[in-house]
């Protein structure tokens, strides 16, 4: 039997797995503590980390980089997996405005970072950690350490360390920094959170085009005898027709379904084009066709056919071929109209009109297995990170870059996560990852990646910190926090008058910080601050990555 030193030697298997446990669950319950609201979230691994490592816990040198390694592989993947389908459709609604602020809050960090380094005399490896911990960005750290050791492979192993030591001393105002920076902006634009909170819902509601529904009476009499897909609007719009009445029948129409006088056509789309149908139509009838009894039934599809992803829905052609017309699509808890162009992606829900029979038709052709959502594509998933490893190892060269740059294991597999994810489906492959999945791989992959690097730097950290060079290190890091945001915060309320609910998130985003992000959420009683976040978070996250590298090679020339 092993005895109570050797379970804690981490050179061996078990040993190792014994210490990353033991930190993980630890850090993970620090972290659960709040006070006011306040806690360090997941960040508390780090600390456990930090604590295990001072007290002597540790693990084999290459055990401990492969941990660390694959935790981030497994983060960053998850993340862009997540964000990868909104991804454009943010940058589309807010994108420009946005992302030039968070740009902006990432190269004036890089910046203050540089001159810490030039008027502080502080270390360049030290420096790369005090503004990946400033800004809380744990890929940045990863990358700024690959950097690092291509840049100076004879780097000794004191130094190596520094910027896993400058990450933790910096990380707690980074935390902290955002959130005073929030409440700071509040207090100095006198912020009423109601009249905010207010606005937002009716700008949101405005840009956000919930499809509607109505009842239309055919007067018209240009209309008489015309093909349905001939009816003006219709065949350039985002409306359907999804059940028409006449002469005293029900019935789903087809493309060549002919229109007669005084026929009711129950039309689904965004408000604005359905009162543009209503004014070639005729009028609003007062006759309700869901009411009406009828064999015709409505029923929502999953789409999980690997075949019918990547598909039109005008390719699909449910409704010639069926008679059942796909009215609406549901994407991530969103509802949109389901126009003609619409491609579904795995995972899309669909709400289907029509007789029981050909629902039962079209849901053979779609899949709707609700229980193949529950499971991972393995596959895919694998050959997604192999092909991110392969991007992020793949060598760029930069005009006045002395070295070339790589996007390294935490840009690399994010960029190909968020493509793959957007793609949705390669031949045979789906890039679907179920959301219980993609939390349970980026928990264990942040707890990890976190785990290894307060194991690391754990054993100089105290000391460190206890030395005059720690408590400015610690101030620096603040500088770097906070410069940034509070001029980017100034200049979005000021000079483009962001309501405060998309400023909390941009500035949240632009750290890529979940804690702050739920200190807004919670703050604003609502969660508008997550669309302002969603938008600016894989820009920022990618940039972060270029910034950490950059900083390290033209420091180091």
């Amino acid at each position: 039997m092993l005895g109570s030193g050797a379970l804690f030697d981490g050179s061996t298997v078990v040993g190792a797995i014994l210490v990353l446990a033991l930190v993980g669950a630890t850090g993970l319950a620090l972290g659960a503590l709040q006070f006011r609201g306040i806690g360090l979230g997941i960040s508390g691994v780090l600390f456990a980390g930090l604590a295990f490592g001072h007290f002597g816990a540790t693990l084999e040198p290459r055990l401990l980089e492969f941990v660390r390694e694959a935790g981030l592989i497994l983060f960053v993947y998850s993340i862009g997996m997540q964000v990868g389908p909104g991804f454009l459709a943010s940058l589309r609604r807010h994108g420009l405005p946005l992302s030039l602020l968070a740009a902006a809050v990432v190269v004036l960090g890089g910046l203050t970072a540089a001159a810490v380094h030039y008027f502080g005399g502080v270390e360049t490896p030290v420096v790369a950690g005090l503004l990946s911990g400033a800004t809380t960005n744990t890929p940045s750290l990863a990358a700024a350490q690959q950097a690092l050791k291509e840049a100076a492979p004879g780097l000794d192993p004191a130094q190596a360390a520094l910027p896993g030591l400058g990450y933790a001393v910096a990380y707690p105002f980074g935390v902290l920094g955002i959130i005073l920076v929030m409440l700071g902006v509040r207090f100095a634009f006198r912020v009423d959170l109601r009249r905010e909170r207010e606005a937002f819902e009716r700008l949101l509601q405005a840009e956000v085009k919930q499809p509607t529904r109505a009842n239309l009476e055919v007067t018209n009499p240009n209309l008489v005898g015309l093909s349905l897909d001939k009816v003006p609007l219709l065949g350039q719009s985002e409306i359907v027709v999804s059940r028409v009445y006449t002469e005293g029948r029900l019935l789903v129409p087809r493309p060549d379904t002919r229109l007669a006088m005084g026929d009711v056509l129950l039309a689904v789309g965004a408000k604005e084009q359905i009162d543009a149908l209503r004014i070639v139509v005729g009028r609003e009838s007062a006759l309700d066709l869901r009411a009406l009894p009828s064999p015709i039934t409505t029923k929502r599809l999953i789409v999980t056919r690997p075949g019918a992803t990547g598909h039109t829905l005008a390719v699909l052609d449910f409704s010639r071929r069926f008679g059942v017309q796909i009215t609406r699509v549901s994407r991530a808890e969103v509802e949109m109209a389901a126009a003609p162009g619409f491609e579904l992606q795995y995972g899309d829900t669909v709400l289907a009109v029509g007789e029981p029979d050909d629902i039962r038709k079209v849901a053979a052709e779609l899949g709707d297995s609700p229980r193949s959502l529950n499971y991972p594509h393995l596959v895919p998933m694998l050959l997604g990170i192999t092909l991110g490893v392969v991007v992020g190892t793949w060598p760029l060269q930069l005009p006045g870059v002395p070295a070339p740059v790589r996007m390294g294991l935490a840009g690399g597999p994010l960029l190909v996560a968020l493509a793959l994810s957007r793609l949705g489906r390669v031949g045979p492959l789906v890039w679907y990852m179920p959301i219980s999945a993609n939390f349970m791989l980026r928990e264990i992959g942040i707890v990890l990646f976190l785990g290894a690097v307060g194991l690391k730097a754990g054993s100089h950290f105290v000391e460190t910190l206890m030395r005059g060079q720690g408590l400015s290190w610690m101030a620096y890091g603040a500088l770097i926090t906070a410069i940034p945001l509070l001029v980017v915060a100034i200049v979005g309320r000021v000079a483009l008058r962001l309501d405060y609910l998309t400023l909390s998130g941009l500035l949240a985003g632009s750290m890529t910080d979940p804690p702050a992000l739920s200190f807004a959420n919670t703050l604003a009683g609502s969660d508008g601050p997550s669309l302002a976040y969603a938008t600016v978070y894989p820009f920022t996250m990618i940039l972060r990555v270029v910034t950490a590298q950059l900083l390290v090679l033209l420091l180091l020339r």
